[in-house]
């Protein structure tokens, strides 16, 4: 009798009678995933001996996350509440799989205010939340594939030093360049602003004027320093490099000039078109394009996507948002694999992660098996590598 040790166990599983999703065209048939990869794929409504029958409905890579603040929201799910980081981590991962979200970059800030004891204060928590996301991917403990994203506070006090608390060996996926200084990009209505910061922050409106007032002169005293900082952190960890809020052609020149190769939500459909003559990727908000507008009075994401000015949608603030994103553009350009690559193929693409992202042969064996009632997508099973994970 044979060693256990030497008998090779092979995990296959055979997806059939399904719309399947590839790159260019939407076919009939069914995949094979085997090991963690896609092993085959045939055309036809056959369904083999043992395979799981989709009914019809339609298979599609599994969606990939480049800029999402939802662990933030399972850190501090009240105000002045500190959840324990892991147990935070654990319900994100497993949230962001029930959505159909196979790989995300968790977006985590560098750079805080230190200096005062008062509402102004916000601390440094980065290296901690990423030392615990890794350990926690390395140990096998998430269901979905994680990675790093440091959304680069330009307005704060210690930027610098914490981008030096990360390296190489961190291999952070995405720095993008977040300039939150009232009266300009995302915030130019500083009424809106106001609205934003006393309301999630319980700033009182009496104290706001003061506020403002310490963010200028923040931005007036580091902002240059403090970019310049954040461009030569993403070179050094080789990291792709994205703007934020884009608002004007000269600050899209500006960030092409950085070596900018994504821009997240450029609030004007000037930036969108200045971004696309600079071969800049653009990401809009599904959270804008389901709900019709921007919740901060910025450009429609609809507006840019009827335009071909809209590369790859972002779930922001609500994960399940992506799927549904992607669908209502499948839909509006008449083309759902078009509509899937915004949230598949096109991120995978831009971060360089070459090994998802499409129904492929040899491709990382994450899909989503999903049905549309009405205008709403129902996702019916999630795979990560293989294993079904919701």
């Amino acid at each position: 009798m044979r060693n256990k040790r030497d008998v090779h166990m092979t995990k296959e599983t055979i997806l059939a009678n399904a719309k399947i999703i590839l790159p260019d065209v939407v076919i009939p048939g069914s995949v094979v995933l085997r090991d963690g990869v896609i092993a085959d794929i045939a055309e036809g409504t056959a369904l083999p001996k043992g395979a799981i029958d989709c009914e019809g409905r339609t298979l599609a890579p599994g969606l990939v996350e480049l800029h999402t603040d939802n662990l933030e929201r399972h850190m501090k799910p009240r105000p002045k509440v500190d959840w324990p980081h892991r147990a935070a981590i654990i319900a994100h991962d497993r949230e962001l799989a029930g959505t159909g979200i196979t790989t995300v970059f968790d977006a985590i800030r560098v750079g805080s205010i230190v200096s005062d004891d008062g509402r102004k204060r916000y601390g440094k928590y980065a290296r901690d939340m990423a030392d615990e996301i890794l350990m926690m991917r390395d140990s096998g403990a998430l269901a979905i594939s994680h990675h790093i994203h440091l959304r680069a506070e330009i307005c704060s006090e210690t930027l610098e030093e914490e981008l030096a608390e990360f390296g190489p060996d961190d291999k952070v996926g995405i720095v993008s360049l977040m300039d939150h200084t009232p009266g300009q990009r995302q915030f130019r209505d500083v009424q809106k602003f106001e609205d934003y910061v006393c309301g999630k922050n319980g700033l009182p409106r009496e104290d706001f004027g003061d506020y403002v007032t310490f963010l200028h002169g923040l931005q007036e005293r580091l902002g240059a320093k403090h970019e310049a900082a954040a461009v030569a952190a993403a070179a050094h960890y080789g990291a792709a490099l994205a703007s934020h809020d884009d608002t004007t052609a000269e600050q899209v020149a500006t960030s092409h000039g950085h070596g900018v190769r994504l821009a997240e939500f450029p609030t004007t459909r000037e930036a969108a078109e200045a971004c696309h003559a600079q071969e800049i990727a653009t990401i809009m908000g599904a959270p804008n394009l389901v709900r019709g507008g921007s919740h901060s009075g910025n450009v429609a994401a609809k507006e840019l996507a009827e335009l071909d000015l809209l590369d790859i949608l972002s779930s922001d603030y609500v994960p399940a948002a992506l799927l549904l994103g992607a669908v209502q553009l499948g839909e509006l350009w008449g083309d759902m694999a078009r509509g899937l690559a915004t949230v598949t193929r096109t991120p995978a693409h831009h971060v360089g992660l070459t090994d998802r992202g499409e129904i492929a042969l040899g491709m990382r064996a994450d899909l989503i098996e999903f049905e549309v009632m009405k205008d709403a997508p129902i996702l019916r099973s999630v795979y990560a590598m293989g294993k079904r994970v919701a």
